[in-house]
């Protein structure tokens, strides 16, 4: 075995310094080196020469997909878990992933062997969930152990075709001095589940912890290694969870997948526009619906915006489910480009159901709902409001207004106001919406104030 040592690793970026610092030289970070392993071994010279093959003749290895059993999970995978691939799920804890996985696992035994591996529950505890999930298939194995070695040795006993890790922070390799979860842990743990995943053709699927910050804690490396990363959104409190997809070597990572948590488990919500907007308020002032596309469908959420007298020197701006210098742009644009003063107010944005909005197309929304808190006027209820704002007051064209239409008619919606571009190049299209182009935000404001 070759000569070990200690290292310290920054988190953030990955640099290497012989001893611990309180700031990275690298990225300038704070309170980012930690203690890491550092293997020298030697080189090995292969039996064999490796050649380098033109595009055209490699073979499609990786074409086959697992069906996990929910429809819209195999869309966040891109059709399905490919043979051979690695997953991190991420979320808060209570948020439900352990308890999805379960279910997942239930459904992929059905055809398939499939290990689920706890090192935070025994399995009298597994078998409890299980019983509530009303789960119970000869094809799932279940094992409480966080030696990593002994599951490999498991894992090539059994020979699972999916392998479910929960979770990657407890996982232990003994040749480590440091506590499980700490980052050479973390990311020589999943190191050597990468190389079991990619030349065993096991389909592996981790479960991360988050930190305060809310994301997935250890080295960022870890995120990196992974072909697929997704993040539970949402309060555990909440009876809707939202599952993302921020990263997928086989997909798409612009789809989302909303679920409700029951008695009997996470089901999929399969119309989720609905239950965003079903519970709006009538004729109240500050409510908006806007339309963004995650994915290849849209998704309809409701923008509540509330302004009042301010009592300090410096008006407060709080958003929720909106990013917060996104909000401070829109109200410097409706100071400057419109007019209205929002100066001796605070303003207060919020989005219903727990939705995070990072899609420009959101930002005409909320102008139009901060306009309607400030004059104490209600939006049409069967208007929806789409479109990027510039800083010169522009509205710019989006993206998927086609889909937008045809799913807004379905829900009921008899008003869209979409950005003037986007109806200029709208291709033909039978509805009966009245569709209202805006080229400036002042010309928006304009609709609602008819």
């Amino acid at each position: 075995m070759g000569k070990v040592k200690t290292v310290f690793i920054c988190s953030t970026c990955g640099h290497n310094a012989l001893k611990w610092e309180g700031c990275c030289p690298n990225c300038g970070e704070w309170n980012t080196l930690k203690e890491a392993l550092s293997k020298k071994e030697t080189i090995k010279v292969l039996d064999g020469i490796n050649f380098a093959l033109p595009l055209k003749k490699i073979d499609l290895k990786y074409k086959d997909r697992y069906d996990l059993g929910i429809d819209e999970l195999n869309i966040l995978f891109g059709g399905g878990i490919v043979k051979g691939s690695i997953s991190l799920i991420g979320g808060d804890p209570g948020i439900g992933k352990s308890t999805l996985l379960l279910q997942v696992c239930s459904n992929l035994a059905l055809k398939e062997k499939v290990l689920y591996v706890s090192g935070e529950e025994n399995v009298s505890q597994i078998k409890l969930r299980a019983n509530r999930l009303k789960i119970d298939n000869d094809n799932l194995l279940i094992l409480s152990e966080s030696d990593v070695y002994l599951i490999i040795e498991v894992i090539k006993k059994e020979n699972p075709k999916i392998v479910v890790i929960d979770s990657i922070q407890t996982m232990k390799l003994s040749e480590i001095d440091s506590v499980c979860g700490s980052v050479a842990q973390v990311r020589e743990s999943t190191n050597i589940f990468q190389k079991i995943a990619k030349s065993e053709d096991i389909s592996i699927v981790l479960v991360g912890h988050v930190n305060k910050e809310g994301n997935i804690a250890g080295p960022k490396v870890l995120e990196h290694v992974v072909d697929t990363v997704l993040y539970f959104e949402g309060n555990s409190k909440n009876q809707f969870r939202i599952l993302r997809v921020v990263k997928n070597r086989f997909g798409s990572i612009n789809e989302i997948a909303v679920f409700e948590m029951k008695e009997e488990g996470l089901s999929c919500v399969v119309n989720p526009c609905s239950i965003l907007i079903d519970e709006r308020p009538k004729n109240v002032s500050g409510s908006a619906i806007c339309a963004v596309m995650k994915g290849k469908k849209p998704l309809f959420a409701e923008i509540q915006s509330l302004t009042s007298k301010s009592f300090f020197g410096i008006p407060r701006r709080l958003s929720k489910g909106l990013d917060y210098n996104k909000l401070i742009i829109i109200v410097a644009v409706l100071e400057k480009r419109v007019g209205f003063s929002f100066q001796n107010l605070d303003c207060y944005v919020n989005v219903v159901g727990g939705v995070d909005l990072k899609d420009p197309a959101c930002d005409l929304a909320v102008a139009l709902s901060l306009v309607a808190a400030l004059k104490d006027l209600s939006i049409n209820e069967e208007m929806i409001i789409l479109g990027e704002i510039g800083l010169s007051g522009e509205v710019r064209s989006v993206p998927g207004v086609e889909k937008t239409i045809l799913e807004a008619e379905k829900l009921g919606f008899s008003k869209i106001i979409l950005p003037y571009n986007n109806l200029k190049n709208l291709k033909k299209i039978k509805t009966n919406i009245e569709l209202i182009g805006v080229k400036t935000v002042k010309a928006a404001v304009c609709e609602i104030l008819k």
